[in-house]
């Protein structure tokens, strides 16, 4: 005769900690004031230095806009006084180059503009040391913000 046994009861399995990325998108939102969902970013490469360009996806999403403008233009004053504090939050890590460029922040120039549906921050500087810094903080965004721009100086 044989007896079927039931199957000991298993616990759930733990839930899996987030990915990398998807902590970067939910620390960015926060952050930023505006959902990753409802926004492009843009991370372009210079022979002069680069570009952070964002802008909202529908042309007529204005709250959107606002806050994307809100936070660029914060966040050039404050990559200009060689504050990272919210890269570093949003990243949860040093971004490379981002110390180089705090060191060398007098040498380089962030230029804050609105464009029709957001804005852009343009970057750049006469300093070698501080291009390949601009260039690696800017490929690391490219990475981790998983855009797809290319990572080659334009």
């Amino acid at each position: 005769m044989f007896v079927a046994l039931a199957a000991p009861q298993q616990s759930p399995a733990p839930a899996q900690p987030p990915s990398h990325h998807d902590g970067v998108t939910a620390r960015g939102d926060h952050a930023m004031g505006f959902s990753h969902e409802t926004s492009a970013h843009y991370f372009l490469l210079y022979k002069t230095g680069g570009a952070i360009d964002v802008s909202a996806k529908d042309p007529k999403d204005s709250a959107t806009r606002d806050e994307i403008r809100m936070h660029l233009s914060h966040i050039s004053k404050r990559l200009a006084a060689g504050d990272f504090d919210v890269p570093m939050l949003i990243h949860d890590t040093t971004p490379p180059g981002a110390a180089t460029m705090a060191k060398l922040r007098d040498q380089i120039h962030y230029l804050y503009g609105a464009t029709p549906n957001g804005a852009k921050i343009q970057i750049s500087s006469d300093n070698r040391e501080a291009l390949q810094a601009i260039h690696a903080f800017l490929r690391f965004q490219i990475s981790d913000h998983r855009t797809g721009d290319s990572t080659e100086v334009q």
